[in-house]
C-alpha cells in the first residue's frame, strides 16, 4: 500500500513540475457555469370529486345448451 501511495505522489510531482516548466498547458475554453433555460407552462386546473347517481345496469342471463326448448 505504501508503494502505491509513493508512486501516486511521484506522478503528481512530475505533473506539477511539467506544468511549471510549460510542458503542460491547460486553458479554460468556456465558462464553467452553464445556465439552464427557463420554462413557464399554463395548465388547466383539475378537480376530482365523487357524486351519488343511480345508473340502470342491464341484466344478463346465461342458459346452458341442454336446457333450451
Amino acid at each position: 500500500m505504501r508503494t502505491f501511495l509513493v508512486l501516486i505522489g511521484i506522478v503528481l510531482l512530475a505533473g506539477v513540475a511539467a506544468m511549471q516548466f510549460g510542458i503542460i498547458n491547460i486553458d479554460q475554453t468556456r465558462a464553467g457555469v452553464v445556465q439552464a433555460p427557463k420554462f413557464e407552462a399554463n395548465v388547466a386546473k383539475v378537480q376530482l370529486g365523487t357524486e351519488q347517481k343511480t345508473v340502470a345496469v342491464p341484466t344478463l342471463s346465461v342458459e346452458k345448451p341442454g336446457n333450451t326448448q
